[in-house]
């Protein structure tokens, strides 16, 4: 039993020091009027539309794009400098950046608009992190609910994935392998699913993207 609660100190004292980049957004109006991504140094990721949702989307993206994101955090001084530019320009969500470094310092910075080009390419990566995830829990709704739908929720994901904006691929494979060999869906949804299996599956890069590793 003692030897149990000492690996458990340890695997808690090594997820304490993992540094985390937490970005979020209020919309009022929008849909969803708050997103909320978390991601750590070591790819996990986790998607909320609530503040207390009890069931985040949990997935993991690829370490080349997590290196991205936390270089673009350190160019930032890990938020630690204000990134609004005060310019008068139309509300398009309030949005904060918070950095932990995983010693318990937390360093985070709010703002409408900013003219800072890192930030900027920043913010542009965490909308498709969150438009990606969103496009998750779409496929997963309309492939149990909504057979008619998952067509334009396929179209949707093979969008993202052309623009090379989709976040993790492999997060989507076992939606897709269902959906391509049950017959209760259409001979065309069944071909696209399997096409965008095939694709999301094929080495690379991208293949490390949504591999569960947690």
């Amino acid at each position: 039993m003692k030897a149990l609660a000492l690996v458990v100190l340890l695997c808690g004292a090594v997820a304490a020091q993992t540094p985390r980049i937490v970005f979020t957004k209020e919309f009022p109006g929008s849909r969803p009027p708050y997103v909320s991504v978390s991601l750590t140094r070591t790819g996990a990721l986790e998607y909320k539309e609530a503040v207390d949702d009890q069931m985040p989307v949990k997935t993991h993206m690829p370490e080349s794009d997590v290196a991205r994101i936390f270089d673009a955090a350190d160019k930032l001084d890990h938020f630690q400098t204000r990134l609004e530019s005060g310019a008068k320009v139309a509300n398009t969500g309030r949005k904060t950046f918070i950095y932990e470094d995983g010693t318990g310092k937390k360093f985070e910075t709010t703002f409408n608009y900013s003219t800072n080009p890192d930030a900027q390419q920043l913010l542009q990566r965490f909308e498709e992190i969150a438009e990606s995830e969103r496009a998750f829990i779409d496929l997963e709704r309309t492939s149990r609910f909504d057979k008619l739908g998952v067509n334009d929720a396929l179209a949707e994901i093979e969008s993202l994935w052309l623009r090379k904006q989709l976040a993790a691929p492999l997060q989507f494979v076992p939606l897709l392998k269902q959906i391509s060999t049950h017959e209760s869906f259409m001979h065309l949804v069944r071909e696209r699913a399997a096409r965008l299996k095939s694709a999301f599956e094929l080495p690379g890069p991208s293949a490390e993207a949504g591999n569960p590793k947690e």
